[in-house]
């Protein structure tokens, strides 16, 4: 996966909700060391049924933290404080009945 500059990242997760035809407040955007098991085992988010995830990596945590940021100031559900000094993905999913955004 290709290290990403924090607005093409927010670009990249803004464009991925609008072909969904979803408003932000739907989502839940954050960051991660290991996304895979943060979005299906913490936020359980199911691989293969839901489809309505994505993850993008950041070159270091200060972009990740910037992209992250800009996410929720744009209407995104979660807060900051996540992840510590090797996170390097943000991701964003689908909020459900099934998923879990404490």
């Amino acid at each position: 996966m290709r290290k990403k500059k924090p607005k093409k990242i927010v670009a990249d997760i803004r464009a991925h909700v609008l072909d969904l035809g979803d408003p932000y407040k739907k989502w839940y955007a954050g960051i991660a060391t290991d996304p895979d098991d943060c979005l299906f085992r913490r936020h359980c988010v199911r691989r293969e049924d839901d489809g309505t995830w994505i993850v993008r990596k950041a070159a270091n945590e200060a972009k990740a933290r910037k992209a992250e940021k800009k996410l929720h100031k744009t209407g995104f559900d979660g807060g900051p404080g996540g992840g510590d000094e090797t996170t390097r993905f943000v991701y964003a999913y689908k909020m459900a009945s099934h998923t879990s955004e404490g």
